[in-house]
């Protein structure tokens, strides 16, 4: 289905030419679909032909300069992750060994705002992890946060500016954030994160770290399992309410950084616990919720967590931008033993990072001090600007007669998986649980308290007196499929501030979700 919305785009070059129907690649050729990557049947990988998500993707990385684009405040600490558990059933990697030791550094940051925005602003929070292991660099992005707002990442430029500012006035806008929110309803698990209690938390100390996406372990025998990082705050998870947050956003727009810092310097080391959830390669072909789907968790009832082991932040960096602005995290970076899996999501974050970090660093942005593995280089990548690490004369080429070794391997990889079906623009196959609207459902209903429900209702209904009458409407119907006595107490609560009686269509009834296991609160067992 193609939209049409009257008038074009670029206004130099208005009507020169027919308008066109829908969207169009930078070229003016028409595209399929602004809205879904095109894969290799609606489970399989993401190709590197479909130019539209390229060039979608190419051109967010350099939107703009100099900063992050996004995660662009934020700061971090050097510390070390110690692996304390047995986990060689199901990976090979040096670092998850029992007894092994590796150098780490964490990234904390906000998602939306920039440089000289708050802490304290409501807003994702950013948890990047480097582990330096034996067998190279070893990065495990993530947030505070077990779900992301979209599937597809033809979306995430578009979710990202709708949460920034708009382009005439400069200003973030409530009617924007709402706008996407309501038109794509896979974002209601993590927006009722983002509302709820943790979208504002009390510190980087006192918050959980979560990979979001699956990625892959291998074992020695080269079995395949699918697994979701979990990193729990052993300082216990705290949150702030909106006036806390209000009032430091005005007192010390730097109040996490500073609070992590001094923490540290007092030896006051925070730490989190590492589990993970496992899915063996096998059940993820058929269970009842999509595997892959950044939108969804696991249940733990199904898939219970397991420890790691342990990761302490012990060391304050010596030059905040040599080391923190400078560090450049990427989920392409993976050891032997690991890897990503068919996480649409994933798959692009894996060439959109260091995409971006060519962009904003330079070419050359793994010769700096932070990003350099602790193991012996081989690359054949040279010269470009800023070329710090050579390899002299040997030779630049593969195949050589020289005695410069390369690699050779033929045939399946084996953190890879099967793939096989016609290319089309889908976000995955619905499966049996695979709705948009069940496990925020849970999430209100059996995590959330009274109270923390209440907190919900007061910070959604807070928001829409900046709001179009017609967002309105869509946001209270988006809020009562997620759970309808929520929903009509927003709905009450809102239109009781703005004045208004009536607004048509709102009392229409929400589909109810299903349930999303026998005991929903399972899902979330262990990161209350």
């Amino acid at each position: 289905m193609t939209h049409h919305q009257p008038g074009f785009v670029n206004a130099e070059h208005s009507g020169q030419g027919p308008t066109p129907e829908g969207g169009t690649t930078s070229n003016g050729a028409p595209i399929e679909n602004d809205r879904q990557s095109l894969s290799v049947g609606p489970d399989g990988p993401l190709l590197l032909h479909d130019v539209a998500l390229i060039e979608n993707l190419a051109h967010f990385d350099r939107e703009k300069v100099p900063e992050r684009l996004p995660h662009a405040k934020g700061s971090g600490a050097f510390g070390v992750f110690e692996a304390t558990e047995d986990v060689s059933a199901f990976t090979k990697a040096a670092a998850f060994q029992q007894g092994a030791s590796s150098e780490v550094i964490l990234r904390f940051s906000t998602v939306a705002g920039e440089q000289g925005s708050p802490d304290t602003w409501r807003d994702v929070r950013g948890f990047a992890v480097r582990l330096y292991t034996d067998e190279g660099n070893l990065d495990i992005v993530g947030n505070n946060t077990p779900v992301f707002f979209v599937r597809d990442p033809m979306k995430f430029p578009n979710f990202i500016r709708s949460q920034r500012r708009t382009p005439n006035s400069g200003l973030r806008d409530a009617n924007m954030q709402w706008d996407f929110w309501t038109h794509n309803p896979e974002t209601a698990h993590q927006v009722t994160y983002l509302m709820g209690d943790r979208g504002l938390p009390k510190s980087w100390r006192t918050m959980n770290g979560y990979s979001s996406h699956t990625y892959m372990w291998v074992n020695e025998a080269g079995e395949r399992f699918f697994v979701k990082y979990h990193w729990h705050s052993d300082q216990g998870v705290e949150n702030m309410t909106n006036e806390e947050a209000e009032k430091l956003a005005g007192q010390d727009a730097d109040y996490h950084r500073r609070d992590l810092f001094d923490a540290i310097e007092r030896g006051d080391h925070p730490s989190w616990t590492l589990s993970v959830q496992v899915m063996p390669y096998e059940e993820a072909k058929s269970y009842r919720i999509n595997p892959f789907d950044l939108t969804k968790v696991w249940p733990h009832a199904d898939y219970p967590l397991k420890k790691v082991g342990t990761l302490t932040l012990n060391r304050n960096p010596e030059n905040w931008f040599a080391q923190i602005e400078q560090v450049a995290f990427s989920p392409s970076n993976q050891v032997p033993g690991t890897g990503v899996s068919p996480d649409k999501m994933l798959l692009a974050r894996v060439f959109s990072y260091p995409d971006a970090q060519r962009h904003r660093i330079g070419a050359n942005f793994t010769h700096l001090p932070v990003n350099q593995p602790k193991v012996q280089v081989n690359a054949y990548q040279f010269d470009g600007p800023m070329a710090y690490l050579h390899s002299g004369s040997q030779p630049t080429y593969v195949t050589n007669s020289y005695g410069r070794p390369w690699a050779d391997h033929e045939g399946a990889v084996e953190n890879g998986w099967e793939a096989d079906g016609a290319l089309v623009r889908q976000a995955y196959t619905l499966r049996e649980d695979d709705d948009d609207f069940s496990q925020p459902g849970a999430l209100v209903r059996e995590v959330f308290d009274e109270d923390q429900r209440e907190r919900l209702v007061q910070t959604v209904a807070g928001m829409m007196g900046a709001c179009e009458p017609e967002i309105r409407e869509r946001v209270y119907a988006y809020w009562r499929n997620v759970d309808q006595s929520v929903g009509e107490r927003i709905q009450e609560i809102a239109e009781a501030d703005a004045g208004s009686e009536h607004v048509p269509g709102a009392e229409a009834p929400a589909d109810e979700p299903d349930a999303l296991v026998e005991e929903p609160g399972d899902a979330y067992a262990g990161v209350r």
